[in-house]
């Protein structure tokens, strides 16, 4: 659980990832994308995760494993390899001076306990000092209708660790953590609550997505996904400004040695996407079918 919540910033993004105008990929829906060109000594490969998949979903392709086995790196968002991540990610995720329900009305406060009682399966009072986005990570795991669950990120550090390869992250867990700090306290107990209130609409829409994610169609993806209300005015928070500080990091990686990059699919796409900067900065983004 404590490494779901690692996550957890980009698995909602994934779920709610609002379209913007030009948000398409003019038909190269894949998954995996190659980078090359603009002075770079070999290929680098970059990859659209979906951070939660039911096991039975799950696939890794013998061309993905291919391209893994050809790069010298791996680069998550966070590197969950860290021996120190889970210690920080715990301290991180504890509220110091407010209390779970100082972010809710007594009223929602009411339904969460209820549902969490009911729905999760495990008493609100447990978690009275941890941040909403904790609540989040318990909530968006059970959208999932499998007991046995699979990671894209975890399946990819074993890989690597098979090969010999160092594990690297684009940002901090300082980083992701302090997207929802930044967040008013309204808008972190509307994220929880919206989950709540609609609970199975959400679990539908989540299978659908991953109908969807398992076609590796990136524009049908955004189509699916970008009615939802829930992070708009923080898409710059949560994508944008995330999209475009990983390109300097990814272009350091790259110049030194193939990289394998695996990051959240709704980072991949659109004008302020990954593969479009990283086209701006004259690199050949092309897809790997």
């Amino acid at each position: 659980m404590r490494k779901l919540s690692l996550l957890l910033p980009v698995f909602i993004v994934q779920q709610l990832y609002i379209n913007t105008a030009s948000a398409q990929t003019s038909g190269n829906n894949s998954l995996l994308w190659e980078i090359s060109g603009n002075g770079l000594a070999g290929s680098s490969y970059l990859y659209g995760t979906i951070h939660m998949i039911c096991k039975k979903d799950f696939f890794i392709s013998d061309k993905l494993k291919q391209k893994f086995a050809a790069t010298k790196k791996l680069y998550l968002e966070v590197d969950m390899d860290d021996p120190s991540v889970n210690m920080k990610m715990l301290q991180l995720s504890m509220l110091k001076e407010k209390k779970l329900s100082d972010f809710f009305s007594d009223t929602d406060y009411n339904k969460l306990n209820d549902f969490f009682r009911d729905t999760i399966r495990m008493p609100l009072t447990f978690l009275g000092t941890m941040k909403p986005f904790v609540l989040l990570s318990i909530i968006t795991l059970k959208t999932l209708p499998c007991q046995e669950q699979q990671s894209y990120e975890m399946a990819f550090i074993e890989m690597a660790k098979a090969q010999k390869k160092e594990v690297m992250g684009l940002e901090t867990i300082e980083d992701q953590m302090k997207i929802f700090d930044d967040m008013p306290d309204s808008v972190q107990a509307q994220m929880v609550m919206r989950y709540v209130n609609d609970f199975s609409k959400e679990k539908s829409d989540f299978a659908k997505m991953v109908e969807v994610y398992k076609k590796q169609n990136l524009d049908s993806l955004y189509e699916q996904i970008s009615a939802s209300p829930d992070i708009e005015g923080s898409e710059d928070a949560l994508l944008f400004d995330r999209n475009a500080r990983w390109i300097p990091v990814m272009e350091e990686a790259m110049k030194a040695q193939p990289a394998f990059f695996a990051v959240g699919a709704g980072h991949l796409a659109g004008d302020k996407g990954v593969i479009h900067f990283l086209r701006q900065q004259g690199y050949t983004v092309t897809p790997v079918k």
